[in-house]
């Protein structure tokens, strides 16, 4: 549970698609038409959905990220943040430009095919007025059923801006002095206990207020960091949210976090470089704060490190002090989310080592509990950066390294402790992940968390896409077939809007609709499905009908009206889809 607090993403409130890939189109010259996609955060487009015609030659698309895609079954190149295309005009009139393209959410929704028409005179350069609109639907998502993914709790980056949004100061310190707080306790800042125990303990016989203000030096190092983030993103504007989520900065940070974790066990001491050491040495002599500045340096460091891992209610916060510019508010806020990240720091260091294990096995033990929790979240960080397979060989690694330092090779001793074969169960059962791991990486698997799922044998009686195991639905194509199939039923009516390219849909298929309880309830209900893999007009009008943007979406009615609150956006597993079922048909 703790990972939530620091997920890129997570089921939610969507964006409208208009919001989730502003496209902007500009003719700069009479030879070049130049797009800008500013995407939002935990968003992405994908290269081989772009489509341009009318007028202009092929584009030079820059690269992207690419990563196996389980919504269309095959690796594909993304982009993320912004994309920035240039056409050259090969017109000389006056000609219609028709963009295309398409975009899924991090958390799993993918949005339907767009489109865009812009009407380009060459002989008049600057910003294009689209000639219709955009092709995807704009209407709001209607509010999904609490049983529901997208019912979860707002994600951490749409609750910061809609915090910074009430203009309260107070509100605004209060709120993220408890984001900090929640962040605290997650393995992207947990970690750095141990670490500023270390400077702590290195001090020797330390008293309790001494030990709080080496506590407070690190932690004002950290604030420094947040508040010049929030600072530099109401002066410098838009981008800056995303810089953090770069290739290149995750692989620095995720390298930077294995660094940290090999001083865990032991492989080098987590000290200042000699010179400096030397050198604030000399200062403290003469003063007080000599070692303070030091550990005043490793804090901001530790800021830095952690800094992509906190991404969530960060990126929100920076995406909109960079919108309004507000330069006070921006420091404000992220200073009081480091405060509140602080918060164990403090405890650690006014404990002036009374918390801190003492020296021995235990002490080393917990070390390494620490090691091996900063290199998972070194691998979780850099995992959006690989394909599918190198990070199931990661995460198969680290789970053989938990086995090794878990002592599974070795035989236990002769009347062992209980914690021994706790222990060496733990390990076994570490040495069979990171097999699986490996297994799948080396099979060409997709799913770290079913790294051999797709070498099971297929089934035999395999049913039609959208299906669904012993659950049988029947196909409708346009508004008119609902409406007459809504109109004749004498039972509650279920309907599933599915396409192709849908993984939270096969998803539904595999491990919803297959369950043997989820099948026995959906016999008191007539099953019908749309299949809006091909996007056309039909299509289009029954998602907007409904306010979706794309797949999947179930929606339940009862005497020809839609049951309120019943909607279900996204994936839902059996047993709370099941008690869903019931609250809503039952009732």
């Amino acid at each position: 549970m703790v990972m939530l607090f620091c997920a890129w993403a997570r089921a939610g409130d969507f964006l409208e698609p208009e919001q989730a890939f502003q496209l902007q189109g500009e003719l700069v010259d009479a030879h070049t038409v130049r797009l800008t996609w500013v995407i939002a955060p935990e968003y992405h487009l994908y290269r081989d959905r772009l489509s341009f015609n009318g007028g202009v030659g092929a584009p030079t698309l820059p690269a992207g990220l690419r990563k196996f895609d389980a919504n269309f079954n095959k690796e594909m190149e993304t982009y993320q943040n912004k994309l920035v295309v240039d056409l050259p005009v090969t017109a000389a009139a006056p000609f219609t430009l028709q963009v295309g393209y398409q975009g899924c959410a991090d958390a799993g929704l993918c949005y339907s095919p767009a489109s865009q028409s812009y009407r380009v005179d060459p002989a008049v350069p600057g910003k294009l007025t689209p000639a219709a609109p955009a092709a995807a639907p704009a209407v709001p998502v209607a509010q999904p059923s609490a049983a529901a993914p997208a019912a979860a709790p707002e994600d951490d980056s749409s609750l910061a801006q809609r915090t910074l949004q009430s203009g309260s100061a107070w509100r605004i310190g209060l709120a993220f002095l408890a984001f900090g707080l929640l962040l605290s306790f997650t393995p992207c800042v947990l970690p750095m206990v141990p670490i500023l125990s270390s400077i702590i303990v290195g001090e020797g016989a330390v008293s309790r207020g001494r030990g709080f203000t080496l506590a407070l030096a690190y932690s004002l190092g950290m604030a420094l960091v947040y508040t010049s983030l929030g600072v530099a993103a109401g002066l410098a504007g838009e981008g800056l949210a995303g810089a953090l989520q770069k290739p290149w900065v995750l692989l620095t940070f995720g390298a930077l976090l294995v660094g940290l974790a090999l001083s865990m066990f032991d492989v080098y001491q987590l000290q200042l470089p000699s010179g400096l050491q030397s050198r604030l040495s000399e200062t403290s002599s003469g003063m007080s704060g000599g070692r303070f500045a030091g550990v005043f340096v490793m804090g901001a460091l530790s800021a830095l490190i952690v800094g992509p891992c906190v991404a969530g209610p960060l990126a929100g916060a920076l995406l909109y002090i960079s919108q309004t510019r507000n330069v006070w508010t921006g420091g404000w806020a992220l200073f009081s989310m480091a405060a509140g990240m602080s918060v164990p720091l403090l405890l650690t260091g006014v404990s002036a080592g009374s918390l801190l294990p003492r020296a021995g096995a235990w002490m080393n033990g917990v070390k390494k509990v620490f090691g091996l929790l900063l290199i998972a979240v070194a691998i979780w960080m850099v995992s959006p950066v690989f394909p599918v397979t190198v990070d199931m060989a990661l995460w198969g690694i680290f789970a053989l390294l938990c086995a090794v330092f878990l002592h599974v090779f070795e035989p236990l001793q002769k009347g062992a402790e209980l914690r021994a074969y706790v222990g060496k169960t733990l390990g076994l059962a570490f040495l069979l992940a990171g097999l699986f791991e490996l297994t799948g990486a080396a099979s060409a698997g997709r799913d770290v968390l079913q790294p051999l799922g797709h070498l099971s044998i297929a089934r035999t009686d395999k049913p039609a896409a959208g299906d669904g195991g012993d659950v049988r639905f029947s196909r409708i194509k346009t508004a008119a077939e609902l409406d007459r199939v809504l109109a004749a039923s004498s039972t509650p009516v279920m309907l599933d809007f599915y396409a192709d390219w849908c993984v939270s849909c096969k998803e539904m298929e595999r491990f919803t609709f297959s369950k043997p309880e989820v099948a026995g309830k959906l016999k008191q209900v007539k099953l019908i499905q749309v299949d809006v893999t091909a996007n056309n007009a039909d299509d289009k009008e029954l998602m907007k009908r409904f306010g979706l943007f794309g797949p999947p979406g179930i929606i339940l009615f009862k005497a020809g009206k839609e049951i309120p609150d019943s909607r279900v956006i996204g994936f839902l597993a059996a047993e709370p889809f099941v008690q869903h079922l019931a609250r809503h048909i039952d009732s």
